[in-house]
């Protein structure tokens, strides 16, 4: 039995002697996982800076605070999400209970994404765990340090058992896709995604997947440039561009491309100073592989700004395209990198068009003041999210689902999506075994009149209250008219 086999076999096991069920249980690991971040935050960022040079606060910031945020409102919210949820009825099941319960899916493979190695990797285990799952987490290789630390911290502090990790490379998670779970959740690129949802479909295993894709950003020419700038600029260059909803590339009209162009080189000079390779909020590219795939988009299209590059130490700088066309290389597939094109439309229209030709992307951002352009934009169009006058931040708001659509995703989590997500909602009806009369409208031999009868009951939904003591009347009226013979069927 291979390594990857075992780990499933025990965690299969372990959540099969219920002990992931009860939710003392589930707050008790949730708890001492919050408390990993507390004790071992220098580990954590230590391993992160080399893999991905980010800095001690950026790790914090972009990685540990949202996780210590999301396990913090399960904590809050565990018992209201995990109780049974009440649900409308008709009048013929007024008198029974009937209602949701969530409950666990079993045991979820966690397959965790490189370019936030933590956030993308824990968030989904947050929701296993507060959903009374046994979850298999699968780290990405391609941060070596980050998957060690992982490897070595998180039996320390959560059921090893229930919880087990397993590192390695493609080989690894092959094995991991051949076993059998009752939930995949996936972060990473389209293609990828396929080969999870075939695995998974030869044990109708459900999936979530968090794609990319390139997210859009239309900038209006009556908006301040200035702000607009600013924001973009955050939001393209944060983690060295390596965010799967970074704005992608810019629409605008030709008239104010070079004062786009100007705005976002003042952005990168104020947050990255006038060298960003020497600047400690500077990442770096995850690996040569992805340097070299990142600098071969740039080969069709004209630099103007940055393009400064280093492949020892797979630096990028923030780079500025211009003029680029639709069928560029750089406009074939996510960059995942520093570099930010910018292709000219004559205006809002011809920029919908150009989005909509694409694959639905996984966020869409527009800068205008005129809410009735953003309307526009958001009716007109389709993607996992969208931000006005702003970038990423819709990512930290819990109570929104944060997925895609199409080639983008699907599925979503964050918060109590990420229980529902990772739950089976069971529908339950408990009825008591009296008032058979009024079932009888049901039972064969069917007529025109139980037909009109089982009409009303069904259709019919009103006040409780009210409905309750109509429904009991009725129920009465027509058990005794059954039990007394005179039916008038």
């Amino acid at each position: 039995m291979s390594r990857e086999q075992q780990a499933v076999a025990r965690a299969r096991k372990a959540f099969e002697t219920g002990r992931s069920k009860p939710l003392e249980y589930r707050i008790c690991q949730l708890k001492n996982l919050q408390r990993l971040f507390t004790e071992r935050q220098k580990e954590i960022v230590d391993a992160i800076k080399k893999d991905l040079n980010k800095s001690e606060q950026g790790a914090q910031l972009y990685e540990t605070l949202g996780l210590e945020g999301e396990i913090g409102l399960a904590l809050r919210k565990l018992k209201e999400w995990a109780a049974p949820r009440s649900v409308e009825k008709n009048l013929l099941t007024l008198s029974d209970t009937v209602y949701i319960q969530p409950e666990p899916l079993g045991v979820v493979l966690i397959i965790g994404a490189w370019n936030y190695p933590w956030a993308v990797t824990i968030q989904p285990l947050v929701g296993a765990i507060a959903a009374g799952n046994a979850a298999v987490v699968k780290p990405s290789e391609v941060c070596v340090h980050t998957a060690k630390v992982m490897e070595d911290l998180l039996p320390l502090y959560i059921d090893k058992e229930l919880y087990p990790v397993v590192t390695g490379g493609v080989t690894e998670t092959q094995e991991l896709l051949r076993q059998r779970f009752d939930h995949i959740f996936y972060t990473g690129n389209s293609t990828v995604g396929k080969i999870i949802m075939e695995a998974a479909a030869k044990n109708l295993t459900p999936v979530t997947l968090e794609l990319g894709g390139k997210s859009p950003c239309y900038i209006d020419k009556n908006c301040d440039i200035s702000i607009a700038c600013r924001r973009v600029t955050w939001g393209k260059y944060t983690n060295c561009g390596q965010t799967c909803i970074a704005p992608d590339y810019i629409l605008c009209e030709p008239s104010i491309q070079d004062r786009v162009i100007e705005e976002v080189k003042k952005s990168i000079k104020e947050f990255y100073t006038d060298n960003p390779k020497t600047c400690p909020d500077y990442g770096r590219i995850i690996n040569q592989h992805h340097f070299k795939r990142v600098m071969k988009l740039l080969s069709d299209s004209t630099i103007a700004a940055g393009g400064q590059n280093d492949e020892s130490d797979c630096y990028i700088a923030p780079t500025v395209l211009r003029d680029v066309k639709p069928e560029a290389n750089v406009m074939q597939e996510e960059i995942f990198g520093p570099v930010l094109p910018i292709l000219t439309v004559s205006g809002l229209d011809e920029a919908i068009k150009f989005i909509n030709k694409r694959e639905k992307p996984l966020a869409l951002y527009v800068f205008s003041p005129d809410e009735k352009l953003i309307n526009k934009v958001r009716d007109e169009t389709s993607s996992g999210g969208m931000v006005a006058n702003d970038c990423l931040v819709h990512f930290s708001i819990s109570s929104l689902p944060f997925g895609g659509v199409g080639n983008s995703g699907m599925g979503s989590y964050h918060g109590k999506f990420s229980f529902d997500q990772l739950s089976h909602m069971r529908s339950c009806l408990i009825k008591q075994l009296k008032m058979e009369g009024v079932n009888s409208m049901r039972y064969p031999p069917h007529t025109a009149k139980k037909l009109g009868w089982a009409r009303f009951f069904i259709l019919k939904t009103v006040d409780f209250a009210l409905g309750f003591i109509i429904c009991s009347c009725i129920a009465f009226l027509y058990s005794f008219i059954l039990n007394e013979k005179l039916r008038v069927w």
